[in-house]
């Protein structure tokens, strides 16, 4: 018989702030968690049962640390996934699986892999030198993106004209035709051992243009039906396509003629369902656990409006985090702050994130505009 959840010792690579919220849920399971992160301050250091200050990408390291746990799952690609193939052949249970995880890795391999399996996307091209960038079939001007490693706006850059590549990444790269979009949205999937799949509603998205960040984002959507139900189908099928067991952030443009192409994934919680946690019945962390248990999912549907906005570091400000404004916001009705633990505050870096939630849409998008210009994160 499989292990009950409350009896599981849960290893977690990665100890920023997912993990952390990922373990508040924990708690209410009775789970046993460790975490591996590199940073001795790691956002999870202080509440995971077990924390282990070591690299995340080493195989010896991902190795030992993987052997001590039942279940073994990440809260950032970037791992070290010889050892985590290693330890499923041991028998290990680990999700998303290492075969998905290194998929999602390489962003030319995932762009592969969906048109393959008819995925719609931006049309796109592989390069791997500045000769494969000057002369691309996709005309100038194009974004590039390397291959590997990016995250959270970086490695990612727009290139103009031939002039651009004397700054191009140095490395193996994606070439994509730039979408003009009316929207970026996301769809989190999730999908168990048995098969069973649930998507939670449709969610908009609004970037910081300067830091490339998802700065505001609105739940549920307003978009007509058949474009949501259409989103929630393809996140669907790259589910069932990936055979994956966990969640899986799918990252989307509607475009001004009202498609909708595929940006990127991430098999794991994601910054666009933060606000499933008071905004829906179940969060995306609990979802998580239910679906890597094997567990039956939990109820998707938004209870309210929910906007939510990440809290990044003050512009020329660096040094010990203050939070200015705190006051002033949870004087308001529906207002839920999350802090990520981190003593040190730098430009742009994410420091949380606060959920508005309102039955009516436009008071929530009001409250959420006030907080934005309140509360500031600075040293």
């Amino acid at each position: 018989m499989a292990k009950q959840i409350s009896d599981s010792k849960l290893g977690i690579l990665g100890g920023g702030q997912l993990g952390r919220m990922l373990i508040q849920e924990t708690i209410n399971y009775n789970l046993t968690t460790l975490v591996l992160d590199p940073d001795s301050d790691a956002p999870c250091k202080h509440i995971a049962n077990y924390f282990e200050c070591g690299s995340i990408t080493d195989y010896d390291t991902v190795y030992k640390f993987g052997k001590k746990a039942d279940v073994i799952t990440i809260e950032i690609e970037k791992v070290n996934i010889e050892a985590l193939e290693q330890l499923e052949k041991e028998g290990k249970l680990v999700f998303p699986q290492s075969r998905v995880i290194r998929l999602i890795q390489d962003k030319g391999v995932q762009k592969q892999f969906f048109k393959e399996n008819d995925i719609p996307t931006a049309p796109f091209q592989l390069a791997n030198t500045k000769e494969d960038m000057l002369h691309s079939h996709i005309p100038f001007p194009y974004m590039l993106k390397q291959r590997r490693d990016g995250y959270d706006g970086k490695g990612v850059m727009r290139i103009n004209s031939a002039a651009d590549l004397d700054d191009a990444f140095e490395s193996h790269c994606l070439i994509e035709e730039i979408v003009d979009f009316e929207k970026e949205i996301a769809v989190i999937v999730s999908r168990n051992s048995n098969g069973d799949v649930k998507t939670f509603p449709m969610v908009e998205m609004e970037f910081n243009a300067e830091a490339n960040l998802v700065e505001f984002l609105i739940s549920p959507s307003t978009y007509p039906d058949h474009i949501q139900e259409r989103a929630e189908t393809i996140a669907k099928n790259i589910a069932g396509a990936l055979n994956v067991t966990g969640l899986l952030a799918v990252e989307m443009f509607i475009t001004r003629d009202g498609d909708i192409l595929v940006n990127e994934l991430a098999p794991r919680p994601h910054n666009s369902g933060h606000q499933t946690i008071e905004g829906n019945y179940v969060s995306q962390f609990g979802q998580h656990l239910r679906s890597i248990f094997n567990l039956p999912l939990g109820d998707t549907r938004s209870i309210s409006n929910a906007v939510m906005i990440n809290l990044l570091g003050e512009k020329g400000h660096e040094g010990v985090a203050t939070y200015q404004g705190m006051e002033k916001i949870l004087g308001l009705d529906g207002v839920y702050v999350h802090l990520y633990g981190k003593k040190y505050t730098k430009p742009f870096r994410k420091m949380g994130h606060v959920t508005i939630v309102d039955q009516n849409r436009e008071a929530a998008i009001e409250k959420a505009n006030y907080i934005k210009e309140t509360l500031k994160v600075i040293s």
